[in-house]
């Protein structure tokens, strides 16, 4: 059956046999056909992060086994692997936003003791499922677990605009998901850490563990240093045009930083954003990224769609089901448990693990971060499954995350209902 091959597969554009050519023209064909498959998923109310994941599946894997040749060249797919961290600092940058320091204070610890409750539950689960229910190396199996503890901040704060929602319940979950994603990061870095050090060195030492937590604390450092820098450079009198060329320029050294030291860029830029906003008190920049973003962010998920094995999802087809349900499981009971040990609110309590559930952006950059890390010490077949198992679940996590989200908004009564206007 014609589904993968470890070399690079003939696309219907060599005949061209211009590289230039062929690049613009994949690009051309990923970002239109994701607008298009838009169209559909806005009718069935789904976000548009699962339109791209979709259209990058039908365009690579399936386009594949229908016709025996790729539609967009493998050559762009792997050259184009910069783009997951481009996309990540722009979604840690915009979510650096929501740590107000003035809204912090009013949530106290709360908000922390229950991100940490969410988060660690989630990943020992994930973790103990995989590795000893169902045997798979331990490699795979802790960066499954610190996957599982991210939470797509995207889709939710889609969610939270579309519906309107106010309120103590709506601004704890963006506090916890801001929080979460810097959990998920060190608990990231530090699997990494520990699988490199042991591919490497046969065994790993307590170094292992802190210096990914060093690492992680520097660039934080740094991306509130950035994030000072860019406050003095945004005067009062510096052009639109200008503001956005200065934040990009800033956002992709740190980046690149961050990438140097083998460490998601997420935390540095979300550090970035924190700093900035607290310091300026301005939001209208990150409205300008929100504007400038979308095509880098459609291109970053076709692309991951695209990486699909379609070979592997028989054999790991019930992995992947029960990475579903049990990092479910494990958000929603950690944060209900994370509620009541912070004698949080009964809202809180009850329904906002409902709106934790969504999992693609952070988690598929992660996966990719993750995959090429496992491939590079020899761990290919590893960083297949790591991939598939965290692009198959990321599409049913926005399919059925969203409405969850709208479901726990709904109950705790953080938005109203419009009502049908009668002539």
């Amino acid at each position: 059956m014609r589904i993968y091959s470890a070399e690079p597969r003939e696309s219907i554009f060599d005949f061209l046999n211009n590289s230039t050519a062929i690049l613009l023209i994949s690009i051309a064909i990923m970002l239109f056909a994701g607008f298009l498959l838009t169209r559909v998923t806005k009718k069935l109310k789904l976000p548009n992060v699962t339109a791209y994941i979709v259209t990058g599946v039908i365009l690579g894997p399936i386009f594949y086994l229908i016709f025996g040749k790729t539609l967009v060249s493998d050559v762009v797919v792997n050259g184009m692997g910069f783009l997951g961290d481009v996309a990540l600092a722009f979604i840690a940058f915009n979510a650096g936003r929501f740590f107000k320091i003035s809204v912090l204070k009013e949530s106290g610890g709360k908000v922390v003791v229950i991100a940490l409750f969410e988060a660690l539950l989630a990943a020992i689960l994930v973790f103990s499922v995989m590795f000893f229910i169902f045997r798979l190396s331990w490699q795979l199996s802790i960066l499954l677990g610190a996957i599982a503890s991210a939470t797509s901040p995207a889709s939710t704060m889609m969610t939270i605009r579309q519906t309107k929602s106010k309120g103590h319940f709506a601004n704890t979950i963006l506090q916890v998901i801001a929080l979460d994603s810097a959990i998920s990061l060190l608990l990231f870095s530090i699997s990494l850490g520990i699988v490199t050090s042991n591919e490497t060195t046969g065994g790993f030492t307590a170094m292992d563990i802190f210096m990914p937590i060093l690492i992680n604390l520097g660039i934080l450092v740094l991306g509130g240093l950035v994030g000072w820098v860019l406050h003095k450079l945004i005067i009062e009198s510096r052009t639109t045009d200008n503001r956005l060329i200065i934040l990009l320029s800033l956002l992709m050294a740190l980046t690149g930083f961050a990438v140097y030291f083998n460490v998601s860029p997420l935390l540095g830029c979300m550090a970035m954003g924190m700093v900035y906003l607290n310091l300026s008190k301005d939001t209208s920049i990150f409205s300008q990224l929100d504007q400038f973003s979308p095509a880098i962010l459609s291109l970053f998920f076709v692309l991951s769609g695209m990486k699909l094995r379609l070979d592997m999802l028989g054999s790991i087809g019930l992995i992947g089901i029960v990475y579903f349900v049990v990092r479910i499981i494990g958000k929603y009971g950690g944060a209900s448990l994370g509620s009541l040990v912070s004698n949080s609110t009964p809202e809180n309590k009850k329904y906002l693990g409902l709106a934790l559930i969504p999992q693609a952006g952070v988690a598929i950059g992660l996966a990719a971060l993750g995959s090429r890390v496992l491939d590079g010490v020899g761990l290919a077949t590893e960083a297949a499954m790591l991939s598939t198992i965290i692009v198959a679940a990321g599409v049913l996590y926005e399919i059925f995350g969203p409405p969850s989200a709208k479901l726990s908004l709904h109950l705790s009564k953080s938005y109203e209902i419009e009502k049908p206007q009668h002539n």
